[in-house]
This record gives structure tokens, C-alpha cells and sequence, in this order.
């Protein structure tokens, strides 16, 4: 097979978490530029209703659908109108994801819950609704965004976001045994870790801390608007058929100091 059908990815359909805004964002538009069908999920749908609209002038169908990732209701309504849409799901992006900034010390049990069973059982609940399908078919491709949060600690002078590095080093661990239990079925599970891109959820860090930040990224910059697509689309296309259980750290090099 030639190296551009590898990655071509057209009439696959892929649901993306969180696709309305940020990393989610990046990733389906990544995504829908080598061909693929999107389905957009988050709990505000006006928003996935506006990416939708975006998203659909590069030549793709787009589903914005309304889900909270911690409601199995949701989740399997999600799935029911993507498989009565477009009658297939090939890949899943696990992105929704929360964060709370607080010492140990001062953490509520509230919202680390809410955070734990955001980013980590959110996860769970949608590749056990999105895998059953893929079971089925004996053949997908799952990418849970993890974080280099979930790869090791940080001093508390630069984040103080214990739940959330709990959160993504258990989807880091998630992702290495189900891509055991389901490499049988022609299923690819991985992750991407992302280092620190300017989003939503990281933007008082950024603009507070950005020195500090910088310091510990050798490439000395942010992560930008096209620096996620790549990896995703590859982790979603026929290119990485061999590859299950990896996580896939887009960083600007700050895992490796």
C-alpha cells in the first residue's frame, strides 16, 4: 500500500470528546483534512454545532451531538446516532477533560471526584460503549488524550493539579492494558500526551507562569495550532497498524529533561 493510503482517511468516521474547542478542535480538524467523518461531543452542543459548521466546509460530514462523558445514557445515545448517521465508528478520541487547581492538602474529595471520573472514567465509559462496536467489527482505532502530567510529578510552584496528574496517569495505564486485552480484535488503543498548549484550561498558567513553563520545554515555545494533528492522524489511519499500547508525547521535548 502506498504511503498515502496509509494515512488517507476518508469515509472513516471518528468521534472526538471535547471536539468543540481546543485540542479537540485541532485533532477533528486534523482529522476531516485527510478525509475523515467527524462526530463532535460535549455537553454544550451550540458549541460542537458552531465547530460542526467550520469543520463541514472542508468537504466532510459533521455530527454535533450533546454528552456528558460520565453519563452512560449519554454515551449511548452518542453512539446510537453516530451508528444512525453514518452506520460505523472507526476511530474514537477520548479528549473531554477537566482539571482543578488546589494544594493536596486543600483538595476537596468534590472535586477530585469530579475531576477522577471525568478524565479517567469518562474514558472507560466510552471505549466500553465505542468497543463494543469495534468488537463487532473486529477492527478500530482508539487515542485517549493522556497529558506529560500523567508522566511525572510537578513542583507545586508550577501546578498544583494533583487530581488531574492522578487522572491522566491512569489513562496512560488504561490505555497499555486494554490495548493488550483487545489487540486480538484488530483493535489499536494508544494515547497522546500532550506538553502544554495554550487552551481554555491552560490559559492562567500560561499567562502567569510562562517563564517558568518555557524553562523546562527545550524547544523553548508552546505547542501550536497544527503541532497535534499530525500525531493524531496517524495514531487514527492505517499507518499505525502495528503500533497498540504507546503513548505518543507531543511536547516540545520536556519529558525528555
Amino acid at each position: 500500500m502506498h504511503v498515502r493510503e496509509l494515512f488517507d482517511l476518508t469515509r472513516r468516521v471518528a468521534i472526538i470528546t471535547g471536539g468543540s474547542l481546543g485540542l479537540g478542535r485541532q485533532m477533528a480538524e486534523g482529522l476531516a483534512e485527510m478525509g475523515a467523518d467527524l462526530v463532535l461531543c460535549a455537553r454544550k452542543k451550540e458549541r460542537c454545532e458552531q465547530a460542526a459548521d467550520e469543520l463541514r466546509k472542508l468537504g466532510v460530514r459533521v455530527l454535533p451531538v450533546a454528552c456528558d462523558v460520565t453519563k452512560p445514557n449519554d454515551i449511548q445515545s452518542l453512539v446510537e446516532e453516530t451508528l444512525n448517521e453514518f452506520g460505523r465508528i472507526d476511530v474514537l478520541v477520548n479528549n473531554a477533560g477537566i482539571s482543578w487547581g488546589a494544594p493536596v492538602e486543600e483538595m476537596r474529595l468534590l472535586d477530585w471526584s469530579r475531576v477522577i471520573e471525568t478524565n479517567l472514567t469518562g474514558t472507560f465509559l466510552c471505549a466500553q460503549a465505542v468497543g463494543k462496536v469495534m468488537l463487532g467489527k473486529h477492527r478500530g482505532k482508539i487515542i485517549n488524550i493522556a497529558s506529560v502530567a500523567g508522566l511525572s510529578g510537578t513542583p507545586a510552584e508550577v501546578l498544583q493539579a494533583t487530581a488531574y496528574h492522578a487522572s491522566k496517569g491512569a489513562v496512560i495505564s488504561f490505555t497499555k492494558d486494554l490495548a493488550c486485552k483487545w489487540a486480538p480484535h484488530n483493535i489499536q488503543v494508544n494515547a497522546v500526551a500532550p506538553g502544554w498548549f495554550p487552551t481554555h484550561m491552560s490559559d492562567w498558567s500560561i499567562k502567569n507562569k510562562q517563564e517558568l513553563l518555557l524553562q523546562n520545554i527545550p524547544q523553548n515555545r508552546f505547542g501550536g495550532k497544527d503541532d497535534l494533528k499530525g500525531a493524531v492522524v496517524f495514531l487514527a489511519s492505517d499507518a499505525s497498524a502495528f503500533v497498540t499500547g504507546h503513548v505518543l508525547v507531543v511536547d516540545g521535548g520536556q519529558s525528555a529533561l
